[in-house]
């Protein structure tokens, strides 16, 4: 008797395990599928690659920074507007200035904090002797702010985002004096690159040096060096001043201090 119901017992558990092996993979599945559908879910995936940035130094970003902007070929505008313009050609060479398109992410700055924080630097610059005080902060309704992206093209995933800030070519009527006219903005910590802005000085009662020795404390860069021009016409002024700026490996940046007389603009340019 004891062995016929350990028999039974064993058959049954053999139907019972064959059982489960057809039908139970199917049920769970189901199961789980109802418990999933009509719900949002949050899955966090990781992508190879998907935003890589190198850290740069301050001086690769400068350097780039320059060799992108020299990359592009301005067409001279009219003497009012300080020989600006926002027309380009095609990029050429190794590096390319183009408009990011992307929203940004992670820590740089977004297009709603980008005219405080240009306030702010604004009022380092003054602080430091770069700018004059009569230059206003910026207002956002007067002001349009265009994100960059700085690449050497034969190293993608060394590109510099800045945000080019400039006085609205859309207004009319607007008072350009003691206004900053454009500044190129670093999107990762607010630092000025370069600025063109009306004042009411004039070349005599600026101190070249000064602001150039100042605008490198205020990047970290190391002291600059008096760099000599060997093409006498390369500038729109004959009020100018040109340094060389070290980098790593060698690289170094040509910045150049100037001032357009008529319309009282000066302005730090990192391009020859």
């Amino acid at each position: 008797m004891r062995k016929k119901l350990l028999s039974l017992f064993f058959l049954v558990l053999v139907i019972f395990t064959v059982g489960v092996s057809i039908w139970g993979p199917e049920t769970l599945s189901e199961h789980r599928d109802r418990s999933l559908l009509g719900k949002a879910h949050l899955v966090q995936v990781e992508m190879a690659g998907e935003g890589y940035r190198y850290k740069l130094s301050r001086e690769e970003k400068l350097f780039i920074l320059s060799q992108a902007l020299k990359s592009q070929e301005y067409l001279e505008s009219s003497p009012d507007i300080g020989g600006q313009t926002d027309y380009y050609q095609e990029p050429k060479g190794n590096y390319a200035f183009v408009p990011n398109h992307q929203e940004v992410w992670g820590n740089e700055l977004s297009g709603e904090e980008i005219y405080d924080t240009c306030n702010q630097q604004l009022n380092h610059l003054k602080e430091a002797k770069i700018l004059p005080e009569t230059v206003q902060e910026i207002d956002p309704a007067l002001y349009e702010a265009v994100l960059y992206s700085a690449i050497d093209v034969r190293e993608p995933t060394n590109y510099v985002l800045v945000w080019k800030v400039g006085l609205s070519d859309a207004l009319r009527g607007v008072s350009k004096e003691n206004r900053l006219i454009e500044a190129y903005v670093d999107a990762d910590d607010g630092k000025i690159y370069g600025f063109y802005a009306r004042t009411q000085k004039e070349w005599e009662e600026l101190e070249p040096d000064g602001m150039i020795k100042g605008w490198c404390r205020y990047l970290g860069l190391l002291e600059p060096e008096a760099y000599e021009e060997s093409n006498p016409l390369a500038e729109a002024t004959s009020f100018f001043r040109k340094y060389a700026v070290s980098g790593e490996e060698g690289e170094d940046t040509v910045v150049t201090v100037g001032f357009y007389e008529g319309i009282r603009e000066i302005f730090i340019r990192i391009t020859r």
